[in-house]
């Protein structure tokens, strides 16, 4: 029986409520982290690198991913200080595999990592999951953030709902919508003000989709020779929610945007993150399809469940519910790491983390980080995990 997958748990550093010794009991083996107090587009020192390697060596794990290295709002937009933005870069990966961590994650969302309306929506049983309203977006593009344009963007209908939902809302779940959409800032629990977002709207103002495109492919034709030269490989995170919101043209949302990622700068280095929640939140991404066609590029899965809605809306579902047949995807993987095995390649056990997990049980007495608590996560691990080995055993035992 060939290795299995590389189970791997999302740690936030030091202030993480949900420690290294409580990772290291769900049985993962492999933590997947960042220097989220250095600042976007600063270098990562290899001191700093050490120190944090130090401490999760030290709980019995080791540092197998970082997530991530983000991406300087120079490069996106193309600024005139992109090029030194690119060598700062560059620099945190001389010295991450100079340290030994060979696999970075990164992602190419203009300004927000990751939107979701509730980051408290209730399921039946009680648990807490994160939601994508669809109606609650558009009011906060409509009448709150009231961007220049957006009317364009909605039907009637839309624009009725989200009118709708607004006048439903009281002073406080205002402010917590509006809280929760500018939340999303990479790898900190900051929240940007309306007249913040707005200033950052104003930068993509003459950026299209074709032109973040060809801003993403300056990037890896820049960076991904480095990266192979030095033994990283770098895996794109796709979009989340993978569709344009707020203005914000996205371009690493569908198969053909990962194929074009990936011909950008061909290499072993240039890879994909294989995101199951953000790819499963359209319904035209046939994730089992695209393992089967990309597997050969996956440097890292995220694994979760997302159930759709009719109008665009989804939440966070059990992982091995909602929309997407994980046990398709599973099954895709595993064949995937078949041909791995047969080819001789070095990285079978592809690390894999549990995403986004449920608040559960004790979870609630933790102020953890939207989508990271402990228990939700474990409950999620120990489900892929048994998947895991069941497909294994039925089919190569």
């Amino acid at each position: 029986m060939f290795s299995n997958l590389e189970q791997t748990f999302r740690w936030y550093g030091p202030s993480d409520p949900v420690t290294l010794a409580a990772i290291r009991q769900t049985g993962a083996t492999g933590v997947v982290t960042a220097l989220h107090h250095i600042p976007s587009g600063d270098v990562w020192s290899i001191d700093e690198i050490e120190k944090r390697k130090s401490v999760i060596l030290s709980a019995g794990l080791t540092w197998q991913v970082v997530e991530s290295v983000n991406v300087h709002e120079s490069i996106k937009t193309a600024s005139g200080q992109r090029e030194q933005y690119a060598e700062k870069y560059i620099t945190t990966l001389e010295n991450l595999s100079q340290s030994g961590i060979k696999t970075v994650c990164y992602n190419f969302m203009p300004v927000l990592d990751w939107t979701r309306t509730n980051i408290d929506y209730r399921l039946p049983n009680g648990a807490s999951a994160l939601r994508f309203h669809a109606a609650a977006l558009a009011a906060f593009d409509l009448y709150i953030l009231e961007r220049e344009g957006a009317y364009k963007e909605f039907t009637s209908q839309q624009q009725q709902d989200a009118k709708l939902f607004l006048d439903g809302l009281t002073a406080d779940e205002k402010k917590t919508l509006i809280n929760n959409v500018m939340a999303g800032l990479p790898g900190t629990k900051d929240v940007l003000t309306i007249d913040e977002f707005k200033a950052h709207l104003g930068k993509y103002k003459d950026i299209d989709a074709a032109k973040l495109k060809k801003n993403l492919a300056w990037f890896l034709q820049t960076v991904i020779p480095e990266a192979e030269k030095l033994g990283i490989k770098m895996c794109i995170h796709p979009d989340d929610p993978p569709f344009p919101i707020l203005g914000l043209p996205r371009v690493v949302s569908t198969e053909n945007d990962l194929l074009d990622v990936i011909n950008a700068s061909p290499s072993p280095s240039n890879g994909i993150t294989f995101c199951t929640g953000s790819l499963g939140a359209r319904p035209d991404n046939d994730l089992p399809a695209m393992i089967e066609r990309l597997g050969e590029h996956i440097h890292f899965l995220h694994l979760r469940n997302v159930q759709r809605e009719a109008d665009g809306s989804f939440y966070e579902a059990d992982h091995l519910g909602g929309s997407t047949d994980m046990y398709a995807v599973m099954k895709g993987v595993i064949h995937e790491q078949k041909k791995r095995e047969e080819a001789g390649r070095e990285d079978v056990a592809i690390p894999m983390r549990p995403d986004h997990g449920h608040k559960l049980l004790d979870d609630f007495n933790y102020n953890t980080f939207p989508g990271y608590s402990a228990i939700g996560r474990l409950k999620g691990l120990a489900e892929l995990r048994g998947l895991e080995m069941g497909i294994k055993h039925t089919l190569y035992r």
